[in-house]
């Protein structure tokens, strides 16, 4: 299940972002305690803003938080989003991000009537590689070190799922 992000969820967020396996492959992380409250504070406020752009969610399995995804509107007049997710690692390998992504990927069409949706991800990250690839989306190519991260310039491959493909 998703739902919006409440204020107590940061200890929930810290229990996974304060790792560093779950941020090898981020400019982020690990988390300090004031970095996931301020994660967390920050969602809330964006969920206030009109437009709204950004639609951060608690992961909820079992009535317990094991993550967090997002959907952000890249582009209003083009109806372009991207979708991002985070598990908790005791969650990995079952299948929770590739629900959680497939749920975003419906949430941004059906709800937002978003015409284009991509995600990228760390060539190194083949879980994520997995995850697109499950929800329909298509490798579009390799965006070359594009993004500064703690072991150096990463390279992020870009993948993508259009309106029409979803249905």
């Amino acid at each position: 299940m998703l739902r919006e992000l409440v204020e107590s969820d940061w200890i929930d967020v810290h229990k996974y972002a304060s790792q560093e396996i779950v941020s090898q492959y981020q400019a982020w992380g690990p988390n300090s305690t004031e970095q996931s409250i301020a994660y967390v504070d920050q969602a809330i406020k964006d969920a206030k803003e009109q437009p709204r752009l950004r639609f951060v969610f608690a992961v909820i399995h079992n009535n317990r938080l094991v993550g967090a995804s997002e959907l952000n509107i890249r582009d209003v007049t083009n109806k372009v989003g991207e979708v991002s997710y985070i598990i908790h690692p005791a969650y990995w390998g079952k299948g929770f991000a590739t629900e959680v992504a497939t749920l975003l990927v419906d949430f941004g069409f059906t709800k937002l009537q978003l015409h284009r949706i991509y995600a990228t991800c760390d060539p190194r990250n083949t879980g994520s590689i997995q995850v697109l690839k499950k929800t329909g989306m298509t490798l579009e190519g390799r965006i070359r070190e594009h993004m500064l991260i703690k072991d150096g310039w990463r390279d992020s491959f870009l993948y993508s799922i259009l309106e029409h493909e979803w249905d």
